[in-house]
């Protein structure tokens, strides 16, 4: 028996290479996502060992610079790290050596003015040379350290993509005005934000503070230990000395270092599991494959099976030759998807440095892990896809050696099916109607639950659904295509299963390219109502990575010309009835022009006033309407009222609540500054961005955006996202493809001597060639057709789970995608039938029709 399997799987390879494809592509994306991310997570890692090489001890000032949160802004610490400090640790038994570093956002412009790499990435810190001027942390390749504030250095690789040397002058920002500056030295350093892409520009100390801090403040210590000093020592004498407050934060630096390895494994196990849940998708897409595959060789073979039952074999036998045939499958294929696997775990480690160069790479990683999970997972997936096929194989009755054509499918198997698939799906729109009607955070399992097991139910009634779906486009390929059209159309109903397993690889890729587009568009619709509705703003004036901007901003920008009226928009984060809340502040008297808020009681006058505005839903949290009082904890402490002047819809840029500035000042000199909003006495005019862009000095890290601007932005983010996960689930369409090819191709053997006939009856070979593709179209957009409806049911699902945090969320259907979608299904459909076609056109007409 297992002699006949193995000559089975040779005589049929030509039929079972799509089904090989699959299982191989499948593996090839497990094997691919853990090459890519064990090797991702070793350049990592390598590139963070000598981080704090140097590092003893760090104490770090963790509200210090702008780029401190608007909580921490607002939670003043009574601790600062000064020279003071720094002379205070060095006197410590313990410590041999302590440096001030003064850290923070600096952006560097190549000579076209634009902004050298990412925002989230360019940093500026202090030259601190020893008694010889150098300092061992930036040693010079070139040139010297900068000396006073009209000098700067930069690291290699930056002064090399803007094209800079020695003597040049360089225009460098961070949250305020630019600044112009000689370069006076190109430095060499293992800094991992250099290392990973990034920039780093040094000042002279007195310059970086004042740029990136404020006069003599840091915003870290570090301390090396004298030999015979454990950092475990050094600490403690470091907390004895500080006692620190609840902004300061001091760690030794092995805990540093194990922290940001951790961090590194976190991250490399995060990309895995998203990369391998994509693998995942297409290997269960994989699994119909291989299970048709089967269902239609065991079909026809029916004779053949029935006469080794007929002369002894076992139905234990019979499952057991199946079974070997879908071993030796697996095995094949997973071994090819094994060296597949490293080809594509390289391509991924190529296409992260194209699209950052500085992200560190190293040589591959194939641990002997992915080679078992591999192997394990191609030969397990394809065995138990060939299980319900191998079964059936054993219950063929001998008998069937003695009749012809296949066995009829049984109606009770299908009644049972149906019946299934009617419960779950029942069961699960009613668990999604439920999970609707919480209206909160309590619904969002029940409709995730819900969801998941009407898109089973919808799977498991595809047989059903077909014949009805199928029929409806009958009459139209009969009157476009003729009869090529009918056959074509009885073609796909004739066996509704396999229709079903073939359609539903493509069912499953749709749902989720649907369900993702319409999830997406919501998003986007959602944000830009939040986000731009309420915006009369001709312009916003905000930091590139979302950083606080300089407090010298808004005065410059209120001084350019054709502005009438400019805000800062600043945030701060107090508590409000006990509980903590941001607070947006703007200037009270150009607040009506700059915003658009709908108020529900009380005046957006009030502001002026030094009242809070809120929301609907804080004012429902906070039990507090229009004249009542709300108790307030500033952030520095103090304890005050607030009356609440008014409430308004859903403030989107707002957020909950809204303060006048003037009021803010009183509690907080230096709140947390996000943007300027800036009405024009033209409205948005080129002549008034190019205005608030000289105000900023042309700063190349601050940005000037129109409202669509803003919502562009936004909708970008959102569409980076999508295509991401398009590509990722390209695989699985690929895989959907190959099943089509698979199913065309073996119903093309299976119908031989029908093709034979009908060519014998007058059908040419085009008629031919267009009855393949016609019923190849017909099964993809009904696959395709079935997965967009699941896809928005899904989406509109989620959405109604995102109510609570986003309350103004709509399902948004972008009809043109979606259509676009079952067009392109078509396509594919068209594409995959063209080697089934070609191959029936071809067929012999007499030998043909004298096939047994």
């Amino acid at each position: 028996m297992y002699r006949t399997a193995l000559r089975n799987v040779l005589a049929h390879k030509g039929r079972l290479l799509m089904t090989a494809l699959a299982v191989m592509l499948g593996t090839a994306f497990v094997a691919g996502t853990m090459v890519f991310s064990d090797t991702f997570g070793k350049a990592m890692r390598e590139n963070n060992s000598t981080s704090y090489s140097d590092v003893a001890v760090q104490v770090v000032d963790t509200a210090a610079g702008a780029t401190a949160s608007p909580e921490s802004k607002s939670e003043k610490s009574p601790v600062t790290l000064t020279d003071a400090t720094v002379q205070q640790l060095t006197a410590l038994p313990g410590t041999a050596s302590a440096r001030g570093v003064v850290g923070g956002f600096t952006g560097v412009a190549d000579k076209k003015g634009d902004l050298i790499g990412q925002a989230w990435t360019a940093r500026g810190a202090n030259f601190a040379p020893g008694p010889d001027g150098k300092d061992t942390r930036y040693p010079m390749a070139e040139g010297q350290g900068p000396k006073n504030g009209k000098e700067i250095a930069l690291d290699r690789k930056t002064a090399d993509k803007g094209g800079y040397k020695v003597g040049d002058t360089v225009r460098v920002g961070s949250n305020g005005p630019v600044l112009e500056a000689k370069l006076t030295g190109v430095f060499t350093t293992d800094d991992p934000v250099v290392n990973s892409g990034g920039s780093l520009t040094l000042f002279d100390r007195a310059t970086a503070q004042q740029l990136l801090l404020e006069p003599g403040r840091y915003s870290s210590i570090v301390l090396a230990a004298k030999p015979g000093t454990s950092e475990d020592t050094l600490l403690s004498q470091v907390n004895q000395k500080l006692r620190p407050e609840q902004q300061i934060e001091v760690r030794t630096g092995a805990d540093l270092k194990a922290e940001d390895e951790q961090l590194i494994t976190k991250s490399s196990e995060n990309i895995r599991t998203m990369l391998l849940a994509f693998a995942g998708i297409s290997l269960f897409v994989g699994i119909f494959i291989i299970a048709n595959t089967f269902t239609m060789l065991i079909a026809q073979r029916t004779k053949e099976l029935a006469l080794l039952r007929a002369i002894g074999a076992s139905r234990k036998q019979v499952t057991g030759s199946v079974l070997v045939e879908a071993l030796a499958i697996g095995v094949i294929s997973a071994g090819a998807g094994l060296v597949a696997g490293v080809g594509v775990g390289a391509g991924l480690q190529s296409l992260v440095a194209s699209l950052d160069d500085g992200m560190p790479t190293g040589s591959l990683v194939i641990k002997p892990l992915t080679v078992v999970v591999t192997l394990l997972v191609g030969v397990l997936v394809t065995v138990l896809s060939a299980l319900l096929p191998a079964v059936r194989a054993a219950r063929i009755a001998p008998v069937a050696a003695m009749s012809s054509g296949d066995q009829p499918t049984s109606h009770k198997s299908l009644m049972v099916r149906n019946a299934i698939g009617s419960a779950l799906a029942a069961a699960g729109i009613a668990l999604v109607a439920f999970g609707a009607s919480k209206g909160n955070a309590d619904g969002r399992m029940p409709v995730a639950f819900g969801a998941l097991l009407a898109v089973l139910g919808v799977f498991v009634l595809l047989p059903l659904l077909s014949r009805p779906v199928i029929a409806l486009v009958g009459p139209v390929l009969g009157r476009l295509f003729g009869t090529p059209g009918k056959l074509a159309r009885q073609n796909a109903v004739r066996n509704p299963r396999r229709t079903a397993a073939t359609a539903a690889a493509l069912t499953i890729g749709l749902t989720l390219v649907s369900g993702l587009t319409v999830i997406g568009s919501s998003l986007t619709d959602t944000v830009d109502r939040a986000v731009t509705s309420s915006m009369k703003a001709d312009f916003r004036v905000a930091a590139a990575n979302r950083m606080s901007l300089s407090d010298k901003v808004p005065a410059e920008i209120a001084k350019a010309p054709g502005v009438a009226a400019s805000s800062p928009v600043t945030l701060v984060t107090w508590q409000l009835n006990g509980t903590k809340r941001d607070i947006v502040g703007l200037n009270a008297d150009s607040l009506d022009k700059l915003v658009e808020v709908t108020m529900t009681s009380g005046s957006m006058a009030a502001a002026a006033q030094g009242q809070l505005l809120v929301d609907q839903d804080l004012a429902k949290k906070l039990g507090a309407t229009t004249g009542s009082a709300v108790e307030v904890t500033y952030g520095d402490g103090s304890k005050g009222s607030l009356t609440v002047g008014g409430v308004y819809k859903q403030g989107g840029m707002l957020g909950g609540a809204v303060l006048a500035n003037s009021e803010i000042l009183k509690h907080d000199q230096q709140p947390y500054l996000n943007q300027v909003l800036v009405k024009g006495t033209g409205g948005e005019t080129e002549a008034l961005k190019q205005a608030l862009k000289d105000a900023t000095g042309a700063n190349p890290v601050i940005e000037v955006q129109s409202r669509q601007e803003v919502r562009d932005g936004f909708s970008q983010t959102i569409t980076f996202a999508l295509n991401m996960m398009y590509g990722l689930l390209a695989m699985s369409v690929i895989v959907a493809i190959l099943g089509v090819i698979n199913t065309l191709a073996m119903s093309v053997f299976e119908r031989k001597r029908e093709i034979g006939m009908l060519r014998a009856i007058g059908l040419d070979r085009s008629g031919i060639k267009r009855m393949v593709r016609l019923e190849s179209v017909v099964i993809s957009v009904f696959g395709a057709g079935i997965g967009v409806l699941l896809g928005c049911f899904t989406a509109w699902a989620i959405n109604g789970t995102l109510k609570s945090s986003l309350p103004d969320m709509a399902t948004v259907v972008p009809y043109g995608q979606l259509l676009l979608f079952l067009a392109l299904a078509g396509v594919v459909g068209l594409v995959a039938a063209f080697w089934p076609a070609r191959r029936a056109s071809r067929l012999d007409i007499l030998d043909s029709i004298k096939t047994d």
